[in-house]
């Protein structure tokens, strides 16, 4: 017969080692500038930045949801290519860095973009607070 406490070890979510620091797999530090980013700000950066593009798409290009689209995409690419964070980014001072493999910055950020336009991968996060579309590319949000 199932018992109480056998369902209890589902119900309190996945396990987690004790002590684990998110970013620590991916060689970021545990605090302070180049640690792993509070999750509030990702979806934040995120409402900032499609804000800005459908601001934009409706001024010059009378608000078209595929241009809408477009924009976020040419945005995003962009600005984490030249800088390394969106505008959305920038404010809630976090940005992107490659965390493994060598490729360009540009690839990283249209590999990232596209994938995030998906939306899955966006929702389905490892234990270092990394998204899918983040761990495809080789990059991690941080903090600023």
């Amino acid at each position: 017969m199932i018992d109480r406490k056998d369902l209890g070890s589902w119900m309190e979510g996945a396990p987690a080692a004790e002590g684990y620091v998110k970013g620590s797999s991916l060689g970021l530090p545990p605090e302070g500038p180049g640690s792993v980013a509070p999750f509030w700000r990702r979806p934040l950066a995120l409402v900032v930045d499609w804000g800005l593009c459908l601001a934009i798409s409706a001024l010059v290009l009378s608000g078209d949801a595929l241009a809408n689209l477009v924009l976020f995409a040419v945005v995003n690419v962009l600005f984490l290519s030249l800088f390394g964070a969106t505008p959305g980014q920038y404010v809630l001072r976090t940005r992107v860095l490659p965390v493994s493999g060598r490729s360009p910055m540009v690839l990283r950020a249209a590999v990232r973009t596209v994938l995030m336009l998906l939306l899955l991968p966006a929702v389905v996060w490892n234990r270092d607070a990394q998204p899918l579309h983040d761990v495809v590319a080789g990059t991690a949000v941080v903090r600023a």
